[in-house]
């Protein structure tokens, strides 16, 4: 990346609207801006709004309210200039066009946001809260970005860097001055019960990372069964809308009908998929194939039978397909058999709390999940992951009286990697593929 060139981009949706924003960044971007705005802005010292007409080519492209933020208190942590501009695509371009005919050049994904973690405005775990803040589908999933966004979530990682740090410290002090009497003894008993604590404390964070990456990512769920059963039926009444195609003719769903819902802050998407039996024509039988890939990649399934006759050969065939994974067994058309034992419900009539409340149990996610912060992307649980793995292999190699320059080269491992969570010494191969996830105008 180069810091000073000067980037910009539309910051908005590029459809008509009331109004669109574009945001200029980088070392010279008030000269350039006063080439196309009647205002004096390479004096200013503090952030300042004006209002006024772009102009290029001896021509007014559009009447702007126009916000000038000085470095280094702005976003990205260098000069920096918003134009709001009036909501038509071609104003936007126009502007966009007049910025690069004079030498700036289009940003990059998420270059906006590299500048500001390269310059200090954020750390990597506050700069990539701001993308799940853009696709938070709902309040709770918004709140826990909102909680990373405000630095809440970085903290949790203070207490492992300082104690990785303590622990290196007493080793390399009984390494360089094993002389001294009055330090405390860097022995295996020492460095186990430290590893195992600081573990403990890893244990609880990926825990509450798990718990809020169902929160923020939510869950896919297949709704298998044999034909007929009344698995769209039962999509389209949890969905309160008429999704799938329900008829009595068996195996009218031939391919993946998808349909989402919050179910209690957790983003649902439902799988409701083809019939599994022994397909009787081509297209039948791949929209059974499609249904056994469903499954494998499914976090939960739901496999339907039908209350009336719910023990057919193709169910326990299914039952078998099914015994490995994360399952809810629920037993439809309750209104016909009311004795029926389990998660029973009535498609047909609508209801449907019964599996709506097995799901979410079937989560476990505690009060706490929604109201603490947590390291819940894929990135932070792996790093976690990792300095867990670098802890047990530091413990390992101390109860096999393995050389203490081992051991701490263990420990010094797990603190790079919590360095590197929160983007210290991250290095710009992982920065680039973190970045290049969030939209240009970020």
């Amino acid at each position: 990346m180069e810091k000073n060139n000067v980037i910009v981009a539309l910051a908005t949706p590029p459809l008509i609207s009331a109004l669109a924003l574009i945001r200029v960044s980088g070392d010279g971007v008030f000269d350039l801006t006063e080439k196309l705005f009647a205002k004096p802005l390479k004096t200013i010292t503090k952030r300042a709004s004006y209002v006024g007409d772009i102009c290029f080519g001896g021509e007014v492209i559009d009447n702007v309210v126009l916000i000038a933020y000085p470095h280094p208190n702005s976003f990205t942590g260098e000069d920096v200039v918003e134009i709001c501009c009036h909501g038509s695509p071609l104003i936007a371009n126009e502007i966009i066009s007049a910025y690069i005919a004079l030498g700036a050049r289009y940003a990059e994904r998420g270059e906006f946001s590299s500048r500001g973690f390269f310059n200090g405005k954020m750390d990597l775990i506050e700069a990539e809260s701001i993308n799940d803040l853009i696709n938070a589908t709902t309040k709770e999933a918004k709140k826990i970005a909102m909680m990373s966004y405000k630095g809440q979530t970085s903290k949790l990682v203070e207490p492992i860097m300082k104690s990785l740090a303590d622990l290196l410290a007493l080793i390399e002090v009984n390494i360089d001055y094993p002389e001294y009497e009055d330090i405390e003894e860097a022995n295996e008993q020492t460095i186990v019960a430290r590893c195992e604590a600081i573990r403990a404390d890893l244990c609880d964070l990926i825990r509450h990372g798990e718990e809020g990456k169902i929160i923020r990512s939510g869950i896919n769920i297949a709704i298998v069964g044999r034909p007929n059963v009344g698995k769209s039926s039962l999509l389209n009444a949890m969905l309160h809308e008429n999704k799938a195609i329900v008829t009595d003719i068996p195996g009218t769903t031939r391919d993946i009908v998808e349909g989402e819902i919050n179910l209690k802050g957790v983003p649902v998407r439902f799988l409701d998929t083809a019939g599994i039996r022994e397909g009787t024509d081509l297209v039948e039988s791949i929209g059974v194939e499609r249904s056994l890939k469903t499954i494998e990649e499914a976090d939960l399934v739901i496999v339907v039978l039908d209350a009336t006759n719910p023990n057919t050969e193709e169910d326990e065939k299914i039952l078998e397909r099914t015994a490995g994974k994360h399952r809810i067994v629920c037993f439809n058309k309750r209104d016909l058999n009311e004795s029926v034992e389990g998660v029973a419900v009535s498609a047909i009539q609508g209801e449907v709390g019964p599996l709506l409340d097995a799901i979410y149990e079937s989560l476990g996610l505690s009060k706490e999940a929604y109201e603490l912060p947590s390291l819940s992307n894929a990135r932070e649980l792996g790093a976690l992951r990792n300095i867990d793995l670098l802890l047990r292999e530091a413990i390992e190699d101390s109860k096999n009286q393995a050389p203490i320059d081992l051991v701490a080269a263990d420990l010094m491992s797990a603190y790079n990697t919590a360095r590197e969570l929160v983007g210290i010494g991250a290095t710009t191969d992982l920065t680039d593929e973190i970045f290049s996830r969030f939209c240009v105008g970020k």
